[in-house]
């Protein structure tokens, strides 16, 4: 515990949640593009929406970790309908949090990277690639290796006794 009784997690309001204000502020954007978003359900409050004037909206901590990642698509130049089209495709096929997910921007398309493929989100799925873990090609080699050396061992060990 530190001074005061109050621990890092609701120092940082993890427990009880992050209103507009300070959501926005932590994200980096201004409160009136938050606003938009929720408006248009780019990215909705998790634990409290706006039922009116006067009420406010409560962010979860996973819903900043959201937001940031729309902010970053923002700053490397994608287009906001094209930033909706990527969370519409990570919230139907990305089943852990989407900000663990692995992303790769090249110009203006964004790739998934979702275990062993590359998905062009933009192009609903489409231009399907498939990763090639260097380590399983180099496991594969050594196995081969392996694998003919032993032969050949065999073939000389044959041959010797033959020859005896």
């Amino acid at each position: 515990m530190n001074q005061g009784g109050a621990d890092d997690n609701s120092r940082m309001n993890v427990g009880r949640g992050f209103s507009g204000t300070k959501t926005a502020q932590i994200v980096g954007i201004s409160y009136r593009q938050l606003d938009y978003w929720a408006r248009t359900n780019l990215v909705k409050p998790s634990l409290t929406e706006a039922t009116g004037s006067g009420s406010r909206r409560l962010y979860a901590y996973t819903d900043l970790l959201e937001l940031k990642v729309i902010k970053n698509l923002l700053d490397a130049g994608i287009k906001l309908e094209s930033v909706r089209e990527v969370f519409r495709y990570m919230r139907d096929h990305v089943k852990s949090d989407v900000a663990s997910a692995h992303i790769v921007i090249s110009g203006s398309s964004v790739v998934l990277c979702d275990g062993d493929q590359l998905v062009d989100v933009l192009r609903n799925g489409q231009g399907v690639l498939n990763v090639l873990p260097l380590a399983g090609v180099k496991d594969e080699v050594d196995a081969r290796i392996i694998s003919v050396a032993q032969p050949a061992a065999a073939d000389v060990a044959r041959a010797r006794a033959v020859g005896e």
